[in-house]
C-alpha cells in the first residue's frame, strides 16, 4: 500500500467529483495528502500544470504522475490498490456499473443543474426532465440495497453524490427531485449510502454546502441581468 507522500489529491471541498475520489481513497484505506484549491477564485499553477486541458479538480497525483477526471481516477484507484475492489470481476457487471456511473454524470447531473439555474416555467420543465433521468437511474438499482447488491461498488461511489446534490438543489430552489413516493428505491439508496460511516464522515457540513451553492446561484442569476 502506498504511503501518503506518494499520493496527492488536488480538490475543492465543495466539489462532488472530488468527494467521490475521497470516498474511494477512504474505502481503500489509501493514505494521501490533500491540497485544497481556492476555487472558484484562483487555480493554482500546479493544477493548471497537471490538468492543462480541463483545468479543473480533481487531480490525483501518484508518484509524481497526474491523473485528471474523477471517473478515470476512480478506475485508477481500483486498479492500483487491489484491496476492497470496487469494480466487479464479471465483464458484464463491470460494463453495467460503468454505464450507470457515466449516465449519472452525463444525464442526471446536467438535468439537475438545469433545475438549479432556471426559474419559472423553464424550471418546471427542467424538474420534469430531471425526475425522468433520476427514475432511469433508479432502474439500475433493480430493487437492491446498492448498485453492488448487499455492498457498495464502483457505481455507488461514482453516483453517490447524486442524492446529496439533489437535496441541495431541492432546498435552494424549493423543488422536489427525489421523493420516497415516486422513487422509493433511489430515495432509500441515497439515504442508506450517505449514512455509511466512511461516506458520511467525508461529506462537508450541510450548512456550508447550502451557503456555497446559494452564492453560486446568486452570482449566476445576477450575471443574466
Amino acid at each position: 500500500m502506498a504511503d501518503g507522500g506518494e499520493v496527492k489529491l488536488h480538490g475543492f471541498w465543495g466539489s462532488p467529483y472530488a468527494l467521490r475520489v475521497i470516498w474511494a481513497l477512504k474505502l481503500k484505506q489509501v493514505p494521501y495528502d490533500y491540497l485544497e484549491e481556492d476555487l472558484p477564485n484562483k487555480k493554482s499553477s500546479l493544477l493548471l500544470q497537471y490538468n492543462p486541458v480541463h483545468k479543473k479538480v480533481p487531480v490525483l497525483v501518484h508518484h509524481g504522475k497526474p491523473i485528471p477526471e474523477s471517473l478515470v481516477i476512480l478506475e485508477y484507484i481500483d486498479e492500483t490498490w487491489k484491496q476492497s475492489p470496487l469494480l466487479p470481476q464479471d465483464p458484464y457487471e463491470r460494463a453495467r456499473v460503468r454505464f450507470w456511473a457515466k449516465f449519472a454524470d452525463e444525464k442526471c447531473m446536467p438535468a439537475m443543474k438545469a433545475v438549479f439555474c432556471t426559474e419559472g416555467e423553464e424550471q418546471q420543465k427542467a424538474v420534469l426532465e430531471a425526475r425522468e433521468t433520476l427514475k432511469t437511474l433508479e432502474s439500475g438499482l433493480e430493487g437492491k440495497l446498492f448498485f453492488g447488491g448487499e455492498t457498495i461498488n464502483f457505481a455507488d461511489v461514482a453516483t453517490g453524490y447524486i442524492g446529496c446534490w439533489a437535496r441541495i438543489v431541492e432546498e435552494i430552489t424549493g423543488t422536489t427531485l427525489i421523493d420516497a413516493e415516486s422513487m422509493p428505491s433511489l430515495d432509500a439508496w441515497s439515504k442508506r449510502f450517505l449514512e455509511l460511516p466512511v461516506i458520511k464522515e467525508c461529506v462537508p457540513p450541510w450548512d456550508k454546502l447550502i451557503e456555497l451553492n446559494s452564492g453560486f446561484l446568486q452570482k449566476y442569476l445576477a450575471s443574466l441581468k
